[in-house]
């Protein structure tokens, strides 16, 4: 049975399923999507060291070489020759550079601003050399010049190592730093020449070495620290080195000397103290650079399987929590479904049957009448359910054969006032004949008249409550009785028989055993074209034969009723419905009804021509006698 409103709770369901579902599947999503992402961005930073870094890094270097050679042709003059082959060096690398960085994809908002930056510096480089050129600029503002261009590379090289390893972050960060760590000691390389050419240290240069010195020793340390044992191996060979420990002997020199003291004789060794420790430096920075870029693949397709094993997992998670779900909700919905077939069949076969039986046959219902609702389910819910409507079905039977047994004893108490009624009618209509037939008074006759038409009356009404009652009356025909005989006895038991005019009918006679029931149908519906039609009209009775019996038709002059409320009248005779003591001022149509039912005949409600109601009454060929029959006269 289909849903008559609403939404099928199959539907409700799903839509109290999906939302955890979507959420798992959302989770499950995001996850795989965010560890992938790091994996994939290995991969990308792997490219941009190979393709991007690379080319920078060797930018740094001839910025690194064209700075000091800049310095000592501010100093000394001399070298021009070597510092335009060293500019032409730089220039090929930072066209390469900008070339690569123009072509590459997949850099992050963050390198993206970092790389803005350094391209910015890098334009600048044609001024400082013009600069260099003139002979006009300080050393120091050249060594700071360069030194900005060389740290804009290294801020974008703190945007490249944001990978989502941590261990990777590490050691790529303190490559970095070891990088910077060199870029410094190239800065002091060009101090070193202009402590050199001068033959002492002014306070300002002591200042910015010993900045310089300071930044490189925490720098060093703290990468260092942040590498482990094969990574730092090449370092702690360079600090392990003879010329390492002379060039941090130079370096706390360069310190200490006053402006006013003469630079010692050792100072002759620093600028090549400062080149071998560089040089060091350079290769040892070149090893692990490379050694970093080796660890990011493996890391990446490390990242990557754990996702497709994690990701796996969760997917057949989420499979099999969709599966367990859908099973959950399919197997709720055939529970519920055979509960509400169950239910009703229980409220729309089982319990009407079984009413409508109790109507006439009061005995215990039989347990197949009162099985209990079986229903397949192993949800506690769903079986209390079937209890509850178990309950309610012994209690609703219970119920009705309370009712039946209590219309049972209603029904014999009007079977018994009726019948007593009848017999006291009858009798009385015996004394009235006797004493109709003793007197020749008019006057007393006409009383007597009326006294009997009073009479005839009342026993219509008590056979009226046998009717109610599902009883037969106990007046009856053996012999067939001529139709006119009918009419004209169900024209006389009522009240305004005077305005009542029998038509002719036609020669039909009807079985004996239908007369008394056939006379009380037409006598109710007579009465009632009286009762609702003005008191001077007419009530015509006319009747004729047809292929399936005969018709009679009793036609009034009334008012009329609403279409409504015809057909309403219309299906209580059809229907024969259930006398319900709540509408007693329809009494006789539920009589009509009973006798209709009892014995086939159609009765029909219509408007008439004159305003009033057409009572069509279909009596079938059954209760028609083969052979016609004379009225009496």
């Amino acid at each position: 049975m289909p849903p008559t409103r609403g939404r099928p709770i199959a539907l409700k369901l799903l839509i109290l399923l999906s939302v955890p579902l979507l959420s798992l599947v959302g989770l499950w999503v995001y996850a795989a999507g965010l560890t992938a992402g790091g994996g994939l961005r290995l991969l990308e930073i792997d490219d941009l060291a190979k393709n991007f870094a690379n080319p920078s890094e060797q930018v740094n270097i001839d910025l690194q070489q064209e700075r000091l050679s800049s310095v000592e042709l501010l100093l000394t003059g001399e070298g021009a020759a070597a510092l335009a082959g060293q500019r032409g060096a730089t220039d090929r690398s930072v066209a390469l550079f900008l070339d690569r960085a123009r072509r590459q994809r997949g850099i992050s908002p963050e390198m993206k601003a970092q790389l803005d930056v350094l391209v910015d510096r890098l334009s600048r480089l044609r001024d400082i050399r013009a600069q260099v050129d003139g002979g006009k600029a300080a050393p120091l503002d050249v060594i700071d010049a360069y030194n900005q261009i060389v740290d804009a590379s290294f801020r974008m090289y703190d945007a490249m190592v944001l990978v989502p390893d941590m261990a990777l972050y590490r050691h790529a960060k303190a490559v970095t730093m070891l990088g910077e760590a060199k870029e410094i000691v190239s800065r002091e390389r060009a101090v070193i020449a202009m402590v050199l050419d001068e033959g002492r240290v002014e306070p300002e240069v002591r200042e910015a070495f010993g900045g310089m010195v300071a930044t490189r020793r925490l720098l060093f340390s703290r990468a260092l620290s942040q590498l482990d044992r094969e990574a730092r191996a090449p370092f702690d060979k360079v600090t392990a080195s003879p010329a390492y420990k002379e060039f941090t002997a130079t370096e706390d020199a360069i310190r200490r000397q006053a402006a006013a003291t003469g630079l010692p004789a050792a100072a002759a060794t620093w600028p090549v103290d400062g080149q071998n420790v560089w040089r060091s430096l350079e290769r040892a920075q070149a090893k692990a650079v490379k050694e970093t870029i080796d660890r990011v693949t493996p890391t990446a397709v490390g990242i990557l399987v754990k996702v497709g094993v994690a990701g796996g997992f969760g997917l057949l998670a989420v499979v099999a929590s969709l599966l367990l779900s859908f099973r959950f909700r399919g197997r709720l919905v055939r529970e519920l479904a055979g509960l509400r077939d169950a239910a009703t069949e229980l409220a729309e076969v089982r319990l009407p049957n079984l009413v409508k039986r109790l109507r006439t046959n009061t005995r215990p219902p039989t347990p197949e009448e009162v099985s209990p609702l079986e229903v397949a389910t192993e949800t506690a819910e769903v079986a209390d359910i079937v209890q509850a409507f178990n309950s309610v079905q012994s209690t609703a039977v219970q119920a009705a054969l309370t009712q039946a047994r209590l219309r049972q004893g209603v029904n014999q108490v009007f079977v018994n006032l009726a019948r007593r009624n009848q017999s006291l009618l009858h009798r009385q209509l015996l004394q009235l004949d006797g004493m109709e037939r003793a007197t020749e008074e008019p006057d007393i006759l006409a009383d007597l008249f009326k006294l009997d038409h009073l009479t005839t009356r009342m026993r219509r009404h008590a056979e009226s409550l046998i009717i109610l009652s599902d009883q037969t009356p106990a007046r009856g025909w053996r012999n067939p009785v001529p139709i006119l005989d009918v009419l004209r006895a169900a024209v006389a038991e009522v009240e305004e028989y005077e305005r009542v005019e029998v038509l002719q009918p036609p020669q039909a006679a009807l079985v004996g055993s239908a007369v008394t029931d056939v006379a009380h149908l037409l006598a109710e519906l007579v009465e009632n074209a009286t009762l609702f039609s003005p008191p001077r009209t007419r009530v015509d009775v006319r009747s004729e034969t047809t292929p399936h019996g005969l018709a009679v038709e009793i036609e009034d002059r009334g008012l009329g009723l609403p279409r409504a409320e015809l057909d309403e009248l219309n299906e209580r005779l059809e229907q024969t419905p259930e006398f319900d003591l709540a509408q007693s001022d329809r009494l006789g149509l539920f009589v009509v009804a009973r006798l209709a039912a009892r014995h086939g005949i159609k009765v029909a409600l219509l408007p008439s021509p004159y305003g009033g109601l057409t009572a069509r009454v279909n009596l079938p060929s059954t209760l028609l006698a083969d052979q016609p029959v004379l009225s009496g006269r």
